[in-house]
């Protein structure tokens, strides 16, 4: 193969995430509800009798089915745990999508319900849902605590092969965990990452008007 046959071969050719096709990939909804004429945040608290992270809070959200877009995955999953229509499921906006360090693809979108006292959540995912006013957000910061990601390499780990063996110095990461606190209600991990970018975007898009 020569040079212009390499260039003919990836001319054209739209960049994505190395490696994403063995990457799980979850999308999930942060839903905006009206209440008493004010904007609320809508959260789930995850059923006690689920296998991953019982109890804690979270968005509507799940795994994309093969062949399924993201937006699609938001509103399907949204749609299946609070009992609701896909059609009272409006403006659908793509948030920013995030690689974690788990192996993972998050894709986030904001989304308004229309109709939510038609809420029934499923009882098998769901344990209950409850809102909080856009506004206390706006008023009330997040507690910020680090985490610091450290290098383990696994036991036959060829140290030989690198300059610096043992010793070599490892580029290490951490990263910021978000805590919000409101009635009792504890919102942190994911659920306050996607929070959290939502609101700056708001921020910014205020200051600019």
């Amino acid at each position: 193969m020569k040079i212009n046959d390499i260039s003919k071969a990836l001319l054209g050719r739209t960049p994505s995430i190395m490696g994403h096709k063995q990457l799980i990939k979850f999308a999930v909804l942060l839903p905006l509800v009206e209440v008493d004429n004010e904007v609320h945040i809508l959260f789930e608290v995850r059923a006690l009798t689920l296998r991953r992270q019982p109890g804690e809070i979270c968005f509507p959200g799940g795994k994309i089915e093969k062949g399924e877009e993201p937006r699609k995955a938001a509103v399907r999953e949204t749609s299946e745990e609070l009992g609701i229509k896909e059609s009272d499921i409006v403006n659908v906006i793509p948030l920013d999508f995030m690689v974690s360090a788990f192996g993972t693809i998050i894709y986030p979108f904001v989304g308004t319900i229309t109709n939510p006292g038609l809420i029934k959540p499923n009882e098998a995912e769901v344990g209950e849902v409850f809102t909080v006013p856009l506004s206390f957000f706006n008023k009330n910061q997040p507690d910020t605590y680090k985490i610091n990601f450290q290098v383990e390499p696994e036991d036959g780990f060829p140290f030989d092969l690198i300059i610096g063996g043992e010793n070599y110095n490892w580029q290490t990461r951490s990263m910021d965990e978000y805590f919000y606190r409101e009635n009792g209600k504890v919102i942190w991990g994911l659920t306050a990452r996607v929070l959290t970018h939502f609101l700056e975007l708001m921020e910014q898009q205020n200051s600019q008007e």
